[in-house]
């Protein structure tokens, strides 16, 4: 859930670990239950192979357009959206569970600790089931249908399915782990080129650039409710980033979580919820309110029919709804605003640690400098990689907008149901716009995904820059750098630290790990210049900035 070159891997592997324990426990009694499909009646999928990048069944599709995203429709019931779904990416899917189980046993290799926690999360996920509509059980099920035999030995196919849709929420309020840092915002009336809403977000969760290849986006044709569109990955049915047919938006950014008893309903499912049942602003704060949920969650809700945006912030023991007057636009970071969290001591702490604030802040002064944005300007501010008053923060700095490490990047203009998603890397690719209304007309959906290509918007060319491919070379010496400090036995050449600090001079980061790497090697006057390098950048957060000064205060105590 973070960058793969800073020790805050850590968090990424303990959600991959998670994963496996959460659903390596999931055959206890109370979790056998599987879904009711007696009622539904589908048609087993027979799929047709178009070419290697386009595949259908009846009038359902999966193809992969040029920009290398993969774009599904699917209709029908929740058992036959299940089925058509799991037989279409059948091998995406799998490659998704192969990336998320393959890395496990290298983050967490203590056999004991995997016990321990495999135990816990045994009790910890018994009612997760019970706070699942049936609906989507039964689609999980569907889709489950077609998950991998690998990976029986560990749970049930439909387990599995089920408690992957909870496992970033069990990572989360497991372990308070320092969030994913995503941004979104939403603007109207005066602050955009035509007087429509516009909603920009950048949706910052890592775990590896592996499990990004693959973005698929979904467009869901379901037998009640509404059509609609979303972006995730294979074997998700989950919303993180997603519009419907009536305009209805939404997106979601992790904030500071007390550690429930239980787990309950995966945010993604109340996501899904809402789109797929709500046509304005009540209807999803109704929905919002009635499902119980086990972290704490930020729901941007952009509505055509109100014209308008609110947040939604949902936790395990509070509500809240936050609105703005007479401005015409709301920032979404990773701490709350409404009145409702005033007095949260979590919230308050995450505004005076974190990185939420800053990035808050750097969305003011982004919105200063560019009036009336359109949807151009708005990929501009998704792309920022700068500090405050333009500073330079070095590339993948959680305080930037831009922290080079997005899954997706999505504008939404919701009055003209116009969509763009980004393609790699990260919301550097052509952002590639889709109209919901050509795509829900009932014409043929493969041949209306692309029907406003003029629209696209081009790839940045920072993308194509020396200093990206220096980014991307400092990324993996930081790899390097990071198992030399594991293992002692591994040591760095004299170049090489030079050398990585020279691809991303301005992030604190690559000298706090050399300064590490020299401290662990005694050698504490080269420990010491690094550890005061990093002091002069700008840190992270407020814990990171405190775990440099103490390494600095063990290092002059060794000078002496």
């Amino acid at each position: 859930m973070k960058k793969n070159n800073r020790l805050a891997t850590v968090p990424g592997g303990i959600y991959l670990f998670l994963i496996l324990s959460l659903i390596s426990c999931g055959v206890s009694k109370s979790v056998r239950h599987i879904p009711d499909i007696s009622a539904y009646t589908v048609e087993t999928p027979k799929v047709n192979k178009i070419n290697d990048s386009t595949f259908s069944f009846n009038q359902n599709y999966l193809t992969k357009n040029k920009q290398q995203l993969w774009e599904l429709y699917i209709k029908g019931n929740p058992l036959q959206l299940g089925y058509n779904n799991g037989a279409l990416t059948q091998v995406l899917m799998q490659q998704q569970e192969e990336i998320f189980f393959s890395k496990v046993e290298g983050f967490v290799p203590s056999k004991f600790k995997q016990k321990v926690l495999r135990g816990f999360l045994k009790w910890y996920n018994r009612k997760m089931y019970l706070n699942v509509r049936e609906d989507y059980q039964t689609e999980l099920y569907g889709l489950s249908r077609y998950s991998s035999d690998q990976y029986n030995f560990i749970a049930p196919k439909y387990l599995r399915s089920l408690y992957l849709h909870g496992a970033h929420d069990i990572g989360h309020a497991m372990q308070d782990l320092a969030m994913v840092g995503c941004t979104s915002l939403a603007v109207w009336d005066e602050n955009t080129e035509d007087g429509d809403l516009l909603i920009g977000r950048n949706f910052d969760f890592y775990v590896g650039d592996d499990f990004a290849k693959n973005k698929l986006i979904e467009f869901v044709e379901p037998e009640t409710g509404i059509p609609y569109m979303s972006v995730s990955w294979p074997g998700m049915i989950g919303v993180v980033s997603g519009m419907n047919k009536e305009g209805i938006t939404v997106t979601i950014n992790a904030g500071k979580s007390k550690i429930p008893l239980t787990a309950k309903t995966p945010i993604s499912l109340v996501t899904r919820e809402i789109l797929q049942y709500a046509k304005n602003i009540d209807e999803a704060i109704a929905i919002a309110k009635k499902r119980k949920v086990f972290i704490s969650e930020s729901i941007l809700v952009g509505s055509a029919h109100d014209k308008n945006a609110v947040i939604i912030e949902v936790s395990p023991k509070n509500f809240g709804v936050y609105r703005v007057e007479n401005t015409g636009r709301m920032f979404c970071t990773n701490h709350f605003q409404s009145e409702a969290y005033k007095d949260d001591k979590r919230n308050q702490k995450q505004i005076l640690e974190s990185h939420s604030e800053y990035r808050y802040e750097k969305l003011q002064e982004l919105l200063e400098e560019k009036k009336k944005l359109n949807p151009e300007k708005m990929a501009a501010v998704l792309r920022d990689r700068s500090g405050l008053k333009d500073r330079k923060i070095g590339y993948g700095n959680e305080k930037a907008i831009n922290q080079l490490l997005a899954h997706h990047a999505v504008i939404f203009s919701p009055e003209k149901r116009l969509v763009w998603v980004s393609s790699n890397p990260y919301q550097l690719g052509e952002f590639v716009c889709y109209d919901l209304n050509e795509i829900f007309s009932g014409k043929k959906a493969v041949e209306s995904f692309q029907a406003k290509t003029a629209l696209n918007i081009p790839r940045d060319p920072f993308a194509d820059s020396e200093e990206f491919e220096n980014y991307q070379v400092s990324k993996l010496m930081g790899e390097d750098l990071s198992m030399a400090l594991k293992d002692k036995d591994i040591a760095m050449t004299n170049d090489l630290i030079p050398n990585y600090q020279s691809m991303n001079p301005d992030y604190w980061l690559v000298y706090y790990q050399a300064g590490k790497y020299y401290f662990s090697r005694n050698e504490f006057s080269k420990a010491k210049n690094e550890f005061e390098k990093a002091l002069t950048k700008e840190i992270t957060t407020v814990p990171d900035r405190q775990n440099v000064e103490k390494y600095l205060k063990k290092t002059l105590k060794k000078l002496k």
